[in-house]
């Protein structure tokens, strides 16, 4: 079920920004649990980030509202999202999802500066962004490819071992004593539709003089066809074949090999084993990169609202930022609680509205109001 959260930054009036902050939020919270009590509330903590010219940021929120359709909700999380489904063998459940991190993410968001000094100038913080999340998808790749080789290879081996009798491996359906091998007899494989069983158990006999009577023993049957046995001289072995054939019977060629049934056994056995280590690895990696992922979402969403920030509001950096949940039918209640608390701050500071319009349109994710404010959705 996705969730869906707003991120918004409100302008701080006083000139003592940290006690201006504490009071905007007890406004907020207080204002919230009044008029939308049922809707979530949470600190979303921006640090003092560089904000480099105005140019640079003109520039750099230009390109920050195109990013999230490709960083953001791309690849790594969706696709780490499908791997735990597709991953899970057949008839099993998909394990569960780890996803539950991600609005958590969120909600207690922290700004990792060992990851991304504070310092930086923005364009190589998101630029370390974006190459980590690039990083995750590629290793995300060779993982998916390697385990998808080796489920082709479970595939293709299901595929013979249970496929029509005409064309199927048939190994898995014989067993020693079926078959008898001399210096004069030979046992073969006649696949006969299953309209005619009666035809062919009536007919098998004559269908060479040197067949041996009441040999023939039916071994399996499918949708279309059962698998006889018939034993006969080694010497009418092809006039046999013509016959059968001619009667609508086919013959399938096999040679009873104890070992390389055993080798077939041992080849499989290892290509399960092989599927569970990967299946348990990438389960593994998928838990740690959807987090990651979308902890560096938060990272990106945290310069968003700094730089829309400070071109609506101006410098020094003088906003609170937070997050919210509301309920659709709360949704116009909480908008006017955030228009409200946004006083007569200058709105617009060094961007027209048309601007912020234009921005908003390039990105589909940012929203025109008197405040920063832009959605995130988390499936």
């Amino acid at each position: 079920m996705a969730t869906r959260y707003w991120i918004a930054a409100l302008p701080v009036a006083d000139d003592n920004v940290a006690a201006g902050k504490t009071a905007l939020w007890a406004r907020l919270q207080d204002a919230i649990s009044r008029h939308s009590f049922d809707t979530p509330l949470y600190r979303f903590t921006v640090p003092d980030l560089r904000p480099g010219t105005l140019d640079s940021l003109l520039a750099l929120s230009d390109d920050l509202v195109k990013v999230p359709t490709s960083s953001s909700r791309a690849s790594p999380t969706r696709s780490a999202g499908r791997s735990r489904t597709w991953s899970a063998p057949e008839g099993s459940s998909p394990a569960p999802s780890p996803s539950t991190a991600s609005p958590s993410t969120a909600t207690r968001f922290v700004w990792d500066e060992g990851k991304y000094p504070v310092n930086a100038p923005l364009k190589e913080t998101v630029a370390s962004i974006q190459s980590q999340v690039a990083k995750i998808e590629d290793d995300m790749k060779v993982r998916v490819a390697e385990y998808g080789n080796v489920k082709s290879q479970l595939g293709a081996i299901n595929r013979k071992q249970t496929g029509s009798l005409a064309v199927r491996d048939l190994s898995n359906l014989i067993k020693p004593e079926d078959m008898v091998t001399s210096e004069h007899l030979v046992t073969l494989l006649s696949i006969v539709p299953k309209y005619s069983q009666k035809d062919w158990l009536s007919s098998y006999e004559s269908l060479d003089t040197f067949v041996v009577p009441r040999s023939s023993k039916k071994l399996y049957e499918d949708n279309e066809y059962a698998l006889y046995t018939v034993t006969l001289f080694a010497k009418v072995v092809d006039n046999f074949k013509v016959h059968a054939r001619e009667k609508g019977f086919q013959i399938r060629d096999f040679e009873y090999s104890p070992e390389a049934q055993e080798s077939r056994k041992q080849e499989l056995e290892k290509l399960l084993q092989d599927q569970e280590v990967m299946r348990t690895s990438l389960l593994q990696w998928c838990y740690a990169s959807y987090s990651e992922v979308f902890s560096s979402w938060m990272h990106f969403s945290a310069v968003r609202v700094f730089v829309e920030s400070i071109l609506r509001y101006g410098l020094p950096a003088r906003f609170l930022s937070v997050v919210l949940a509301p309920s659709t039918k709360s949704e116009k209640k909480v908008r006017n609680i955030l228009e409200g608390l946004c006083g007569n701050a200058n709105s617009s500071y060094w961007r027209s509205e048309d601007d912020v319009g234009m921005a908003a349109g390039l990105g589909g994710e940012a929203e025109s109001h008197p405040y920063v404010s832009f959605t995130i959705n988390f499936v």
